[in-house]
Order: structure tokens, then C-alpha cells, then sequence
């Protein structure tokens, strides 16, 4: 029997829900490549502020090149089409984890390391453990014909126990490898809030919270909104102790559940928003992965059947709140 450490490292989550994130990362990594992290192709040509990162200097990479920078485009954009497709998802997938690693390395090697990547390398290397799941649809109630996904090997780390939801004819529509991929999201998003926060007050002590920090952002940056929030007295002094409170106390998104969870993750998504709409600053990398955090799969089985209001099936051994 497995014990609590285990039911939450590896929890039964549908398979559907890792294929549509999935999905969702591999076609934005095109665009994060030519408009995101779109200065590597300004120094494919040769560039003497090559400074590398440490897993560049670790392992000897060399800097920008015009053969490299196109083949690793190359690489990447093919590679991430095949598994989005849900075409040779080990292949494709750690191909497109080491091709897209490699070139976050070579732009955090010319400038500030964004930290809003983390997620999404993380992302990248454990979608290809679970292996192939297809995006279909799931019983619902009007539906006598039941449409099952195929099974998917756990983890070797989980044991011989499969920990799936057998369907009809043996097929599963959940299993720990899902639930393990998709954990590793999650601390990896709250890993990138909770050591934001410390390394907020490592580097700036308690004048990041005390001080004029996002008076200084709207100054430099600042939009209409962000002038505007700047003339509310003491707002942007509350609205940083609110930032590190809730990046310090992120954590707990890893031990809620059902709405309270996606309260929790609404916060996190209004939060970016205003720092976009205040300071134009997105973090938009980071934010497709806090969608590890919300049951992707009823919201899409709930567009297809256009009923709003209606049950939505659950896939899993578990009690699962309404969306909407």
C-alpha cells in the first residue's frame, strides 16, 4: 500500500491532461523562440558578450553560431510539432527538452537569466515519461459508447503497480505517470515564486518590500495603468509586501484542492496580469505552466458538448469540482 509521500509524488491524474498541456507547450515554443528568446538570432552571426551560464561553462557549449542557431531552430520547431502531434512522444519530446534547453542557455548567455523559463524546461523533460495519450473524449452521460485511452506504463519509481482507472476492454484514463509529470510541473512553478522571493530579499534585502522598488519599475517602464496605480498613496508599497507574502506562501497551491486551488491559481494569473498591463512585463513562459495546475480536460470536454452547467465527468478515483 502506498504510503501519503507516495499518493502525492504520484497521484492517478487523467492522461488526457498531460497531452493537452502538452500541446499547449510544444506549439508555444516557436513563438517563445522568435519573440521571447528571439536575441540568440541576433548574435548567430558572431558576438563578443558571450558570457555562459554555468551549465554552459559545465559542459563546454559553445556560444551562437549561424549553423547552430538555425539548426537548433530547426531542431526544436520540427521536434515539438511531432509531439504535439503526439508522434514519437520519447523521441520527439527529449529531443525537443535538450534542442530548446540548449538555446535558453545560449539567451540567458547574453543578458539577464529570465527566471519565468524554469517551468517550462522542467515541463519539457517530464512530458516524454508518460509516454503516448491521446486527446479524446470522455464518457459523459449522454454518451453510451465510452472511448478509453490507451494504457501507459507507470514510472520504474512507482513500483509494478500500474495506479490506473481501468476502462472498458482494460484501457486506463489515468495513471501515476501523469500524476508524477504533472507534480514536477507544479513544484517547478511554485520553486519559481518561493525562491524569487528569497533571492528578493537575499540581494535586496528588506528595502525591496520597504522601498521604492516598483516606483522605480514604473519609472523606467511603466504604462498609462502603471503611472495611474503609481498616484494611489501607498499603493505600490502595499503591492510589494502583497507580492513577496504571496510568493513566500506559494507553496500551499501544491496541498489545495478543487476550488480552493483554482482561487489560488486565478491570484497567481491576476497578479501577472497587472504586472503586464502595469510594467509590461508578461512572464507568459511561466504562466502556460501554471496550467498543470487546472483539470485542462473537463474544460475542453465542457467547450465540446456546449452545455454549461452540466456534470463533467471525472476520469479519476476522486471527487473533482465543478468548472465554471
Amino acid at each position: 500500500m502506498a504510503g501519503p509521500l507516495t499518493s502525492w509524488w504520484f497521484p492517478q491524474e487523467p492522461l488526457r491532461r498531460v497531452r493537452l498541456l502538452g500541446v499547449v507547450v510544444y506549439l508555444f515554443l516557436p513563438v517563445d523562440m522568435i519573440l521571447f528568446t528571439g536575441g540568440v538570432w541576433g548574435h548567430a552571426h558572431g558576438s563578443s558578450i558571450y558570457r555562459p551560464v554555468l551549465v554552459a561553462r559545465l559542459l563546454h557549449l559553445p556560444g551562437a553560431g549561424t549553423a547552430l542557431v538555425y539548426t537548433l531552430f530547426a531542431v526544436v520547431v520540427l521536434g515539438a510539432l511531432v509531439a504535439a502531434a503526439g508522434r514519437l512522444p520519447r523521441v520527439a519530446g527529449y529531443v525537443v527538452a535538450l534542442g530548446y534547453t540548449y538555446w535558453a542557455v545560449l539567451a540567458m548567455s547574453y543578458g539577464k537569466v529570465d527566471h519565468d523559463h524554469l517551468a517550462l524546461i522542467v515541463t519539457l523533460f517530464v512530458l516524454p515519461t508518460v509516454g503516448r495519450a491521446t486527446v479524446r473524449t470522455l464518457p459523459t452521460a449522454d454518451q453510451p459508447t465510452v472511448r478509453t485511452l490507451p494504457t501507459v506504463r507507470t514510472l520504474p519509481t512507482a513500483g509494478r503497480a500500474t495506479g490506473k482507472t481501468p476502462g472498458p476492454g482494460g484501457a486506463s484514463t489515468c495513471g501515476q505517470a501523469a500524476g508524477w509529470a504533472l507534480r514536477c510541473v507544479q513544484i517547478a512553478v511554485v520553486a519559481t515564486y518561493f525562491l524569487s522571493a528569497y533571492a528578493k530579499i537575499r540581494h535586496g534585502g528588506w528595502e525591496w518590500p520597504n522601498g521604492a522598488t516598483f516606483q522605480w519599475a514604473v519609472t523606467r517602464r511603466g504604462t498609462f495603468f502603471g503611472h495611474f496605480v503609481a498616484g494611489i498613496p501607498g499603493a505600490l508599497l502595499i503591492g510589494q509586501w502583497v507580492v513577496l507574502l504571496a510568493e513566500t506562501a506559494s507553496p500551499v497551491l501544491l496541498f489545495l484542492r478543487g476550488r480552493a486551488l483554482y482561487a489560488g491559481v486565478a491570484f497567481f494569473l491576476a497578479f501577472h496580469v497587472v504586472t503586464w498591463a502595469a510594467i509590461t512585463i508578461h512572464f507568459l513562459p511561466h504562466v502556460i505552466c501554471l496550467a498543470a495546475f487546472l483539470p485542462l480536460e473537463r474544460v475542453v470536454q465542457r467547450a465540446r458538448r456546449g452545455a454549461a452547467g452540466q456534470p463533467v465527468p471525472v476520469a479519476c478515483d476522486k471527487a473533482v469540482d465543478a468548472v465554471g
